[in-house]
């Protein structure tokens, strides 16, 4: 027979633990509510380079890099490679990268043609430089690049060329 205070002390520590692992089911079945700009920008849905429509909504919960980007803006077109790059790098991590293409569907179809790329384009079209400038691009210039975290919320923005570096620093954060 135990005496009493080793029951005691047995049965609190078998609440904490019960309390602890309700504590992560609770976080895990309930993520923390994104801001109204982000849980906006997981609303959208926008045209495929074949027609179909993409849903920005299938990535919510990992890691996702969005850069907007033209085929006729120079520094868009240098970044790509060091994007594309990343992705390899940091697709088995968990992270996942959207191109919306700021562009009309020809020119980002022979765009393709000649520089392939492996992660998922869209077509933002004209109003994807309004949508940049919601999530935090006040000048409406091209590159833009922002990192949504796995509970869906803003976590790093970039005006300009990103650099693999840099990408790959976020994604070992």
């Amino acid at each position: 027979m135990m005496p009493i205070t080793r029951r005691l002390i047995l049965a609190g520590a078998g609440l904490g633990a019960a309390a602890l692992g309700a504590s992560f089911a609770w976080r895990k079945l309930n993520p923390p509510v994104a801001s109204a700009i982000a849980q906006a920008f997981w609303s959208h849905r926008f045209p495929g380079l074949d027609g179909a429509e993409v849903d920005v909504a299938r990535w919510r919960g990992k890691p996702l890099l969005v850069n907007f980007w033209a085929t006729w803006c120079p520094p868009c077109v240098k970044e790509l490679p060091e994007i594309n790059q990343f992705y390899r790098e940091a697709h088995a991590k968990g992270w996942q990268v959207l191109g919306l293409a700021v562009d009309q569907p020809e020119p980002v179809k022979a765009f393709l043609q000649r520089t392939p790329l492996d992660f998922a384009i869209a077509l933002a079209g004209p109003q994807g430089l309004s949508l940049a400038r919601e999530l935090g691009n006040a000048a409406g210039g091209l590159p833009f690049s922002v990192v949504f975290d796995e509970t869906g919320e803003i976590s790093w923005r970039r005006l300009g060329v990103s650099r693999l570096e840099e990408l790959r620093a976020l994604a070992s954060s």
